[in-house]
């Protein structure tokens, strides 16, 4: 009994001990502590060994490029608040007794593209940022403002306020370079300002496996670690042609391959940043055929009704070899092109069809991004007049498009209208998916009532 009393004594003296030290910390007044943060850059997981080409000579004098571009790049420091929570403080001493407020700082590069200060960067650089400091190469500092971001394309344009004209890049056509032209990487990798590295383009078009936004890249054997992230990539005569934003890794750090966005989009994205607030996309009208992988272009699957492609003529199983006499020979070359472009603007596509090429003008239409349920995964659009007219509704949601194998099991697809929803009835496409959705979501089944293209109430059990 004795040993008992004696160790719980001990056991009670410790615990008291502890709680005091913990009280004495956690009772402290809010603090705001600056926490710096390693320089981030987006890595694609590397599955090869580089290959390392040595050389005794360079037949390229690089200078004139160097000197024009390390003018017109800038370190960018983001600062954001972060809120971090101590669920023992909550605990012991009531909500809000545990949290910490600290800043986090996050440094990139970006690249200066006008006189007057607008400075074009990646969106992964800034985001979330409640202050954004950029730094010239002479080492002045200013105060930047975001005026708009594109995280589908990761390009984010900000401007800087200034007594004199600033350094600056001018665009080069990102189609015209060609695989094995050199190029330069300037950035501020590891915070070590006005970096220059030189390496050629290794390839056009390039599509990332894990990277579901950007298609397009041009990737280049130019070195490029984190903090080189918004930098330029340019040629040899100094002019813009790319905005630095990945690199291919297995470690974090630079082993063999970097990717740039082209600068043929970040151009787009910029001017529709300036002029409409967000980013126009432009589309063909149609839609592509996956099970065609072993051609040298790309398939048509089907021409919707509604689209430029239509109206031009073309059809499904044409193949896209050219777009503006800029050879398509996959997707992520047909995607790159069309993202450069406005709703609009009309290309010059290039077919073949059976055998006979032929050259179809193109009016390019706006991107309309329709509501998509998640657990369903079935794209939605509300009814035009004539549906409602034919099949005689005052709300539905049709279906544009499914994912859904059971739904396409029991052949349900494009043209069906979703009417109910667990007895409750359906106005629109947005309402629909938000019904499907939170319904399922709170794990309760789905009895769903629809038209078919025909006419006929066919009701399913989700």
């Amino acid at each position: 009994m004795k040993k008992i009393i004696g160790t719980l004594g001990i056991a009670i003296l410790g615990g008291a001990i502890a709680l005091a030290g913990y009280k004495a910390l956690i009772e402290e007044p809010q603090v705001i502590v600056e926490k710096a943060v390693e320089p981030t850059m987006q890595t694609v997981k590397a599955s090869y060994t580089p290959t390392v080409i040595n050389s005794t000579s360079i037949p390229t004098d690089f200078t004139e490029a160097a000197d024009k571009t390390v003018h017109a790049v800038v370190h960018v420091k983001n600062t954001s608040i972060r809120t971090q929570q101590n669920p023992l403080a909550e605990l012991f001493y009531g909500r809000g007794s545990g949290t910490r407020k600290y800043q986090q700082v996050g440094t990139g590069s970006g690249v200066i593209i006008s006189p007057d200060g607008y400075i074009v960067t990646n969106n992964h650089v800034i985001e979330g940022a409640s202050d954004i400091e950029i730094t010239l190469n002479n080492q002045k500092k200013l105060k930047a403002t975001l005026i708009g971001a594109d995280k589908s394309n990761d390009i984010a344009l900000l401007k800087v306020e200034a007594d004199f004209e600033l350094p600056n890049l001018p665009f080069g056509n990102s189609d015209n370079i060609k695989v094995g032209e050199w190029v330069l990487a300037v950035g501020n990798p590891y915070n070590l300002t006005s970096t220059v590295t030189a390496g050629i383009v290794s390839a056009k078009g390039r599509d990332l496996d894990g990277n579901t936004n950007i298609d397009s890249f041009i990737q280049t054997d130019a070195a490029v670690n984190p903090g080189n992230s918004g930098g330029a990539l340019v040629n040899t005569r100094g002019e813009l042609i790319g905005i630095n934003t990945a690199i291919s890794s297995r470690t974090g750090s630079f082993i063999g391959y970097s990717f740039a966005v082209p600068s043929n989009i970040a151009k787009k994205v910029v001017d529709d940043l300036l002029e409409f607030g967000a980013v126009q996309q432009a589309v063909l009208g149609i839609s592509i055929d996956p099970g065609t992988k072993d051609i040298e272009g790309v398939r048509i699957g089907e021409v919707l009704e509604e689209g430029g492609a239509k109206k031009a003529g073309l059809k499904e199983g044409d193949v896209i070899t050219k777009v503006n006499n800029v050879k398509i020979s996959k997707f992520s070359d047909l995607k790159g092109q069309l993202t450069a472009k406005r709703p609009g603007e009309y290309v010059n596509v290039i077919i073949d069809r059976d055998g006979e090429e032929l050259t179809k003008v193109v009016k390019l239409t706006k991107l309309i991004k329709l509501p998509v349920s998640r657990v369903l995964k079935t794209e939605f659009e509300d009814l035009t007049k004539e549906d409602r007219k034919k099949f005689k509704l005052d709300g539905g949601a049709k279906i544009k498009s499914t994912q859904n194998m059971a739904f396409k099991q029991f052949e349900v697809g494009k043209g069906y209208i979703l009417t109910k929803v667990n007895g409750k009835k359906v106005m629109s496409a947005k309402e629909a998916v938000n019904m499907l959705d939170s319904v399922y979501g709170s794990g309760n089944r789905l009895l769903l009532e629809m038209v078919s293209p025909s006419g006929q109430i066919e009701r399913f059990r989700y």
